[in-house]
């Protein structure tokens, strides 16, 4: 009864927001377009688990799915991602926050700063002039990189617990770094600030997945929010150079009430059941997509060697950040053995 109890905030959000859709629905009589957009409804029946489950914001799903299957533009894919996250990552945020989740506040808070400027600015300077298919290349090598981290480091990720306090006294630089440039990169594909952040933690600062991905559930969440208010604002401005496709009103409206559910039941389900075949399943359809998204878009030449390069380029980052982490004595890795047994030795022992 205690745990009902506490659970009362993701009760009322629920009330709320399905009061709100029925409203729209009702008023705007949407009832034909909600019929003839169940195909990405059912798609981000998947997309919302994996949401509420990995460090993956729903646009993961939904992106490829309007960009790739039904060859839609990837500003549509971008802003339905956007549109779609802002009610199922709040939705697993609210259940997060409800629960009692444990999450990283200390780089959480900092990164929503950096969010709050490096969305909008994005959105605003950079996104309009980036060309299509560099949107979808974007977004297929976010993930794919996302993918090989896990097939290379998920048995050693699962059974990390806690936290390290290696690099807590930069939480605020490093947070706040990975607001701005996360929300930069969300701004042109929906998503990849959540995989800053989860990456961040799970190599850098060593974290349980138990820390890290409501982390990066949360982050998605607010930077969803500040990502799509912007893009809704400027459109009003100037409809010409950023224009929102009305497809993503229809696909948000037929999406939302199955977000609003699946992400939290993700959340839910992740804490009863092994994150490992979540994550290598979900691992291996990110470095597919990758390919789906070369071969339907005939990327051949320099534009493939460039894509293949920065998927390097991320993982090397990647390791990089893994480097940082060890928080092992320098020491132990030198080739010489300690004198007379010793287990440590003072630098003040050690001469020039």
């Amino acid at each position: 009864m205690q745990s009902l109890k506490k659970m009362w905030p993701f009760g009322l959000w629920l009330v709320a927001f399905y009061c709100v859709w029925l409203g729209l629905v009702t008023w705007g009589n949407e009832w034909s377009s909600l019929r003839s957009h169940w195909p990405i409804a059912m798609a981000m029946a998947l997309g919302s688990y994996v949401a509420g489950s990995t460090p993956m914001g729903g646009g993961t799903v939904g992106f490829p799915v309007l960009v790739l299957w039904f060859d839609m533009p990837g500003s549509l894919g971008r802003n339905f991602g956007l549109a779609v996250q802002s009610i199922g990552m709040v939705s697993a945020s609210v259940y997060i926050l409800s629960a009692r989740r444990p999450i990283d506040c200390g780089l959480l808070r900092p990164a929503i700063l950096g969010a709050l400027i490096g969305t909008p600015l994005g959105a605003a300077l950079i996104a309009p002039y980036v060309p299509d298919l560099w949107i979808k290349l974007t977004f297929a090598v976010i993930w794919c990189s996302f993918g090989i981290l896990h097939l290379i480091k998920l048995r050693e990720l699962v059974q990390t617990e806690g936290v390290s306090d290696l690099w807590r006294g930069w939480d605020r630089w490093i947070g706040l770094t990975l607001g701005v440039t996360g929300g930069i990169i969300a701004s042109l594909t929906g998503v990849g600030i959540d995989m800053l952040i989860y990456a961040t933690l799970v190599l850098l600062y060593r974290a349980d997945l138990k820390i890290a991905i409501p982390t990066s559930v949360v982050i998605m969440a607010v930077t969803s929010v500040i990502g799509i208010t912007s893009n809704a604002i400027l459109a009003r401005i100037n409809p010409s150079l950023y224009f929102m496709d009305p497809e993503v009103y229809a696909n948000w409206l037929a999406a939302a009430p199955i977000v609003a559910l699946g992400a939290p039941f993700g959340a839910l389900i992740v804490n009863l059941i092994s994150r490992t075949p979540t994550l290598l399943a979900v691992s291996t359809l990110c470095i597919l997509q990758f390919v789906w998204t070369i071969i339907q878009e005939g990327v051949t030449g320099l534009a493939l060697a460039g894509a293949v390069g920065a998927v390097l380029a991320v993982n090397g980052l990647f390791h990089l950040l893994y480097q940082c982490g060890n928080d092992r004595p320098i020491l132990e890795d030198l080739p010489f053995e300690l004198p007379n047994g010793a287990s440590s030795i003072e630098l003040a022992d050690i001469e020039d």
